[in-house]
């Protein structure tokens, strides 16, 4: 148990992480129809931070991989739905530094650098790490997705093919937290995975009332 700091850290992350879907949730429930709260973009800077952290002291490269590639489309929803602005200083000023932040400390004061993280495999067999790397992947494309989507639209919004590849990636990040003996991902993508069916769902029958 001389881990459960980290892994203290991990679930704190996810927590942020399953509270913005709750909130999302609650808000769709509510309305009948998939709604994007501000909330949901807060929390999910905040977790994101928190997620990329565990990943550096777990030294887990598909974890950071994921956080490090949707850090920024976090940010762009919020200015799309035109909240940055309104944001308090010290908020503002956390998302800001944080990338530089963490960069300078990998750089200057850790102990674990960039290319032990890349390239140092320890006991986890290759295909283990592709499998975690894909699977960020498809998990990472749904916010890709989204954004250029709410870009088109010039709203933000989550539409189905997000829920899909929420769905898929979700699957395949619980196999890979299985095989990394990971209770972070395993409970985070089990709970996850219900509420991406549930918002698939809910989408499907607004759209349905829509064309009615």
């Amino acid at each position: 148990m001389e881990n459960w700091p980290i892994f203290a850290i991990g679930f704190l992350a996810q927590l942020l992480f399953s509270a913005r879907l709750i909130s999302q949730w609650f808000l769709s429930e509510k309305s009948q129809k998939v709604e994007t709260p501000v909330l949901f973009w807060k929390l999910s800077l905040l977790a994101s931070i928190l997620l990329f952290t565990y990943g550096y002291l777990r030294e887990d490269f598909a974890i950071m991989l994921g956080q490090f590639l949707i850090y920024g489309v976090y940010w762009r929803n919020l200015v799309l739905m035109n909240e940055w602005k309104k944001r308090n200083l010290f908020f503002k000023g956390l998302v800001i530094i944080f990338p530089f932040g963490i960069a300078a400390y990998i750089m200057f004061f850790g102990s674990l650098t960039w290319s032990d993280v890349l390239l140092s495999t320890g006991n986890i067999p290759g295909w283990l790490i592709g499998l975690g790397i894909i699977a960020q992947i498809v998990y990472t494309s749904r916010f890709f997705y989204q954004w250029y989507y709410s870009e088109v639209n010039n709203e933000s919004s989550l539409p189905m093919g997000f829920w899909i590849l929420s769905l898929i990636g979700a699957a395949l990040l619980f196999t890979y937290g299985i095989f990394r003996h990971d209770p972070v991902l395993i409970a985070a993508h089990f709970f996850g995975g219900i509420i991406y069916i549930r918002d698939m769902y809910l989408l499907q029958n607004s759209t349905k009332q829509k064309q009615a």
